[in-house]
C-alpha cells in the first residue's frame, strides 16, 4: 500500500523528536501500522535543522501552518505548536478538511476538546491525544482500552515533572522552594515564567482529560480545583517526613456520592505508597478500578523522545483505523459521545479529606485547648499532634496536627476561627491528605 502522508505543525523539542522516531524506526513502524508513514509537509516559524535527526526525509518545510492543513496530499495532521490559538483554528480546519489529527496539546484538549471531538465525530475523523498527558506513559490508552471493563473509582497522579522535582529536592536536601525553582529553571525543567507548572495549571489541564476518560463526563477544565506548591515550606516537608508522610503535588479524580472530584493540590501521602516514591521529574498515575484493583503507570512525563513515542503511537493507531467504520472506532473520551454523563463536578468546599495543619501560637497555657475546642465544634477530630519546642528566647511554638476526614467547608470555618485567636500569630498552613489505599 502507498505510504500515509503526514503533515507536521511545529519542529521544536517534541516535533524534532517525532521526526527522529518516525525516521529511525520507519521499518518497525511500517510493520506495526501495515504501511509506511512519511512526513510530507511540515511547518515551523523557527527551528534548528542540525539538531533534528531525519529532517532531510521531510518532503517540504515552510512557515505557513495553514498550508499544511489545506494540503490535499496530507491525511494526518500532527499538531505540536501548543497553546490555545492558533492551535484550535488549525485543528478545526484540519478536521473540516477531513484530516485526522494527532496532538500533544493538553491545554487545547482540556479547554476546547468538547468542540474538537464533536467536529471530528461529525466528519468521521480521529483525534489522538495520548501525548497530552504524562508524556511517554500510555495512560490514555490504558483508560480508554485496557481498563474499559472497569468502573473506575479514583485516580491520583504526579503529572507535572517540574513540581515533582522541586518537592523531591526540598525533601532530600532540605532546600527552600525558591532555591530549587531557580535550579529547575537553569536545568530547563521550568520555564522563565513557571506559573503553569508550580501553580498546578498544567496538571489541571491533564487531570481534566483523565477525569473525562475515567468517568465519562464532558471536559470541564473550569471546574477543576487548582492549588500550587509555591507556598510549601521546607519545614512542612520535614514535619511530614517525621510523621511518616511525603508531600506530592497530585491531581486527584474521584467518584463520590455527590458527584465527581477534580482537584490538583499539594497532598500528604504515606511514605510507604509506591507513588510517594516517584521522585525527580518522573510522572506516575495510580488508577483504582473495581475489577482490577489499583494499577500504577510510571515513566517519563516529558522530553523529546518520550513524548514523541506517544505521538507516533497515535499516528500508528490512526493509520490502522483509516479504513474502519468511524462508528466502530474507540471513542475519543472512552465512552460513546451520546453516553457522556451529566454527573456534577463537586466544588472543593464539598470535598472530604483529612488534613495536615501547622500553626504558630504563643507558648502559654490553654492555647491547645481552645484550638481543639474550635475543631471539635466543626466535627473535626485530631489523629495526631506534634508540639515543637520553642527556640531559645522565643515566646511562640509551632503546632502540627493531622486530622481525620472532614468536609472542606467545615475546615475552612475552623481555620478562620483559629486564625482569629490572639494567641495564633501566623496564618494556618493547611495541606490535604490522602491514603491512596484500597
Amino acid at each position: 500500500m502507498e505510504p500515509v502522508k503526514v503533515g507536521l505543525l511545529g519542529l521544536g523539542t517534541v516535533g524534532g523528536g517525532t521526526v527522529s522516531v518516525l525516521t529511525r524506526n520507519a521499518a518497525e513502524i511500517a510493520r506495526r501500522a501495515g504501511r509506511g508513514i512519511e512526513i510530507a509537509h511540515a511547518a515551523a516559524r523557527e527551528y534548528k535543522p542540525e539538531g533534528i535527526d531525519g529532517i532531510a526525509q521531510i518532503g517540504r518545510i515552510g512557515d505557513d501552518a495553514f498550508a499544511v492543513v489545506e494540503d490535499p496530499e496530507i491525511q494526518i495532521v500532527i499538531e505540536l505548536i501548543g497553546g490555545y490559538s492558533p492551535a484550535r483554528e488549525l485543528v478545526l480546519k484540519a478536521i473540516e478538511n477531513g484530516k485526522h489529527v494527532v496532538t500533544a496539546n493538553k491545554a487545547l484538549i482540556a479547554k476546547h476538546g468538547n468542540e474538537i471531538f464533536a467536529a471530528a465525530q461529525k466528519q468521521g475523523v480521529m483525534v489522538g491525544f495520548e501525548a497530552a498527558v504524562a508524556g511517554g506513559i500510555p495512560i490514555i490508552k490504558a483508560l480508554r482500552e485496557g481498563l474499559a471493563a472497569n468502573h473506575i473509582e479514583w485516580m491520583a497522579g504526579i503529572i507535572n515533572g517540574t513540581g515533582n522535582f522541586i518537592l523531591t529536592e526540598m525533601r532530600d536536601k532540605g532546600r527552600d522552594f525558591a532555591d530549587v525553582l531557580a535550579e529547575a529553571q537553569a536545568l530547563g525543567y521550568a520555564e522563565a515564567d513557571p506559573t503553569f507548572d508550580v501553580e498546578g495549571i498544567d496538571a489541571a489541564h491533564k487531570l481534566t482529560i483523565l477525569g473525562s476518560l475515567a468517568f465519562g463526563i464532558p471536559l470541564q477544565f473550569d471546574r477543576c480545583f487548582t492549588e500550587g506548591i509555591s507556598k510549601i515550606d521546607a519545614q512542612d516537608v520535614a514535619y511530614a517526613a517525621e510523621l511518616g508522610y511525603r508531600i506530592k503535588h497530585l491531581g486527584i479524580a474521584r467518584r463520590s456520592a455527590g458527584g465527581i472530584e477534580l482537584r490538583v493540590h499539594p497532598t500528604l501521602i504515606p511514605e510507604r505508597r509506591l507513588i510517594a516514591n516517584v521522585d525527580g521529574v518522573m510522572n506516575a498515575v495510580l488508577v483504582k478500578g473495581d475489577a482490577v484493583g489499583p494499577t500504577l503507570y510510571y515513566g517519563a512525563g516529558a522530553g523529546a523522545l518520550p513524548t514523541a513515542s506517544a505521538v507516533v503511537a497515535d499516528v500508528i493507531d490512526v493509520v490502522r483505523a483509516l479504513t474502519t467504520d468511524p462508528n466502530n472506532r474507540v471513542p475519543h473520551l472512552a465512552f460513546q459521545p451520546d453516553e457522556l454523563a451529566d454527573t456534577p463536578v463537586l466544588p472543593i468546599a464539598e470535598v472530604e479529606t483529612a488534613y495536615y495543619l501547622r500553626l504558630l501560637a504563643l507558648d502559654q497555657p490553654g492555647v491547645m485547648a481552645r484550638i481543639a475546642s474550635i475543631l471539635g465544634d466543626q466535627g473535626i477530630s485530631i489523629e495526631a499532634i506534634k508540639q515543637k519546642e520553642p527556640g531559645e528566647g522565643d515566646s511562640h511554638v509551632p503546632l502540627v496536627m493531622l486530622t481525620h476526614g472532614v468536609v472542606e467547608g467545615h475546615m475552612n470555618q475552623a481555620i478562620a476561627q483559629i486564625e482569629a485567636l490572639e494567641s495564633v500569630i501566623e496564618p494556618v498552613v493547611r495541606i490535604r491528605m490522602e491514603t491512596l489505599s484500597g
